[in-house]
């Protein structure tokens, strides 16, 4: 049957007990889970009542509500523990501790240091992108530039197929003008 120890079906002790005996047997720091009590009290205890999981739930919840216990993280500890109550931090910015030495003060500045101005400061500019603009500016000074966007390598292609659109096909009587880029103009009437 059961070890010498434990007591016989008759003497159940309140559910109270049971559970602050269950507890302090597991002795976890954290606390103890409902199913870890359940269990511990099931190997201890024999004839429990078929209600045992009902009843233990139902014994819990009013010893937290007494005080007697404290729920933390789903786990259930004594009420005197040290741990049992965390500290709670509440909304906004926690208020300055009265005891705490004051900081200390910054050095004076020196007053010949030039003052920071406002703003992003400039990057730092690379001294060699620098050479290499300036080499490209004194080659490139004598040419004049055109206006617009510089002809790319395909504009020789787009020249040769205008020039053949613009011309119609031969044996083919007329053929019809191909549209230029854009709205066409209006029409007067």
């Amino acid at each position: 049957m059961a070890n010498d120890g434990s007591p016989k079906s008759g003497d159940i002790p309140p559910y109270p007990e049971m559970i602050i005996a269950a507890i302090e047997a597991l002795g976890d720091k954290n606390g103890s889970s409902k199913s870890a009590i359940s269990s511990y009290i099931e190997e201890k205890y024999e004839g429990l009542p078929s209600a045992h999981a009902s009843l233990l739930t139902a014994n819990l919840a009013s010893m937290k509500e007494a005080g007697k216990l404290s729920f933390v993280k789903n786990n259930y500890l004594k009420a005197d523990a040290p741990s049992a109550t965390p500290a709670k931090r509440g909304r906004g910015r926690p208020p300055k501790d009265p005891n705490a030495p004051p900081k200390p003060k910054a050095a004076p500045k020196d007053p010949n240091t030039p003052k920071r101005g406002r703003g992003r400061p400039p990057k730092v500019k690379d001294p060699m992108a620098d050479a290499v603009k300036e080499a490209v500016a004194k080659a490139t000074t004598g040419m004049p530039r055109g206006r617009g966007r510089p002809p790319g390598p395909s504009s020789a292609k787009k020249a040769k197929v205008a020039t053949e659109a613009a011309s119609p096909a031969p044996g083919s009587g007329s053929a019809p003008a191909k549209r230029g880029r854009g709205r066409p103009r209006k029409v007067a009437v």
